[in-house]
């Protein structure tokens, strides 16, 4: 048994991990591989690859649709596909409505074709205008998304990607939205 242990203890070679790997194809681990989908170089974080949450609320915080993009793609790309996956609202008497009466954004979103694109769908936008007004204005409606945002952060799992694969990732984001509608679900109901 002696004589077979350093013949079976072999130091692991470049670029590999001295753990246990998979022998399947593409399902080898190297260590310091980061990364996967939907990532691409953060710019707030020294272009180190990241992920982004674009998020759309209702007025007290409740996620109504969630996408995950690399870090680098810009918010105003973003706004149709966002506003198109949020499910049709029931109402319990009247004409059942669809689509929320106004939006509230950041500059981010101050952009012609985002403007265009929610009054085409007969919502009102209330974004600042860039280089007229200011963004002040707008924190008593921003708060409600920076504390969704905070709600999200206090998951550790999603507070760093740890997970390469796009449909893991979204699954968790996913699950952190039931949980955080869970809650408020709980909270009206006593």
């Amino acid at each position: 048994m002696g004589a077979a242990a350093p013949c079976a203890a072999r130091s692991a070679g470049q670029g590999q991990c001295d753990r246990l790997e998979p022998g399947l194809h593409r399902q080898r681990v190297v260590c310091g591989e980061k990364g996967g989908e939907a990532t691409g170089p953060n710019p707030t974080d020294r272009g180190r690859p990241g992920s982004k949450r674009h998020l759309l609320v209702d007025g007290y915080g409740i996620p109504l649709a969630l996408l995950l993009t690399a870090a680098n793609r810009h918010d105003s790309k973003l706004l149709e596909p966002l506003i198109e996956a949020v499910p049709p609202v029931r109402q319990c008497a009247g004409r059942p409505r669809k689509r929320p009466v106004k939006l509230h954004a950041d500059k981010g979103y101050g952009f012609g074709h985002c403007r265009q694109a929610l009054r085409q769908r007969k919502i009102v936008p209330r974004i600042a205008r860039r280089g007229i007004e200011s963004s002040e204005r707008l924190g008593r409606h921003r708060w409600v998304i920076e504390r969704t945002l905070a709600w999200f952060s206090r998951f550790r799992r999603l507070a760093i990607r740890y997970e390469q694969r796009l449909d893991i990732l979204t699954g968790f984001h996913l699950l952190a939205t039931s949980l955080i509608c869970f809650k408020f679900v709980t909270r009206w109901s006593c």
